[in-house]
């Protein structure tokens, strides 16, 4: 058996850190912006034709008062890992595809006025139905013994 000195077990906890508390799940971090969004008072600017983006745009896109405000002003969100209210960083956070986020978040889905409520109400349904597709797709692989 080998003995080691104090520094040498301090100098090895170290290297190994302990693991950081349970983060928030995807639903969580969406559940989260629905209910910010649905205390924001007032009209919120939608994302402008965001199809029409090349790829690499559409990740960088951002502009004013837009639901990704709303949610990079939380500071919860922020420590969670939002790093910007970039379109691209939005969609890394929240795991949403580019259908997933023009479907959510584009003008040309919004007749009228985007209210918080009305994109809460999205984000909502997009969360949930996620989870579905998710335990079918686990159920699917059940049965057939994946």
């Amino acid at each position: 058996m080998k003995h080691h000195s104090a520094q040498e077990i301090a100098a090895a906890a170290t290297l190994y850190p302990s693991p950081q508390e349970p983060r928030m799940s995807r639903r969580q971090r969406i559940e989260r912006w629905a209910a910010l969004l649905e205390s924001h008072s007032g009209t919120l600017n939608a994302l402008r034709q965001i199809e029409y983006l090349s790829p690499a745009d559409r990740r960088a896109y951002r502009a004013p008062n837009t639901p990704l405000t709303i949610a990079f002003n939380d500071p919860v969100l922020r420590e969670e890992g939002l790093k910007s209210d970039g379109l691209g960083d939005a969609m890394t956070f929240f795991e949403m595809n580019d259908s997933d986020a023009h479907r959510l978040l584009c003008d040309c889905r919004y007749l009228g006025r985007m209210t918080g409520t009305a994109v809460a109400e999205r984000l909502r349904r997009y969360a949930a139905s996620g989870e579905r597709r998710a335990k079918l797709r686990q159920a699917i692989r059940r049965f057939f013994g994946l």
